[in-house]
């Protein structure tokens, strides 16, 4: 769990529309946005949040792991990700090596970061 994460993307407008909407399906819109050198902080109501802001460093690619409520999130995330413009790093389905119940899919975002879905409950 965090509060927030905050990383620096080379293409401000690009990286706010593909969190945007690949995040849509879990609840994340923007909660705050200033110029794109301060950023913008995407949340669900009353969750952690995500901020972006314009840089042109070279920051390291992140594994960013968001939480689903069910499985028909995380396949929603992973069919708006791609819609995005993301590209395809693991395709929704369970990950038993993590437990029994981990269905999670993955996605390259584009300042390639690895972002991913999981969610930890049973099937409904």
């Amino acid at each position: 769990m965090f509060d927030h994460v905050k990383f620096g993307v080379s293409d401000y407008a690009a990286g706010k529309g593909f969190f945007l909407k690949a995040l849509e399906p879990i609840g994340v819109a923007i909660a705050s946005e200033g110029s794109p050198t301060y950023g913008v902080e995407l949340s669900p109501p009353g969750k952690a949040s995500l901020c972006l802001y314009q840089t042109d460093e070279k920051p390291a690619h992140l594994h960013l792991a968001f939480t689903a409520e069910n499985r028909q999130q995380v396949d929603a995330f992973y069919r708006a990700a791609l819609e995005a413009g993301g590209k395809d790093n693991v395709a929704p389905g369970l990950r038993p090596h993590y437990h029994a119940n981990y269905y999670a899919a993955f996605v390259i975002g584009p300042d390639g970061h690895n972002i991913e879905v999981v969610c930890h409950q049973l099937e409904a």
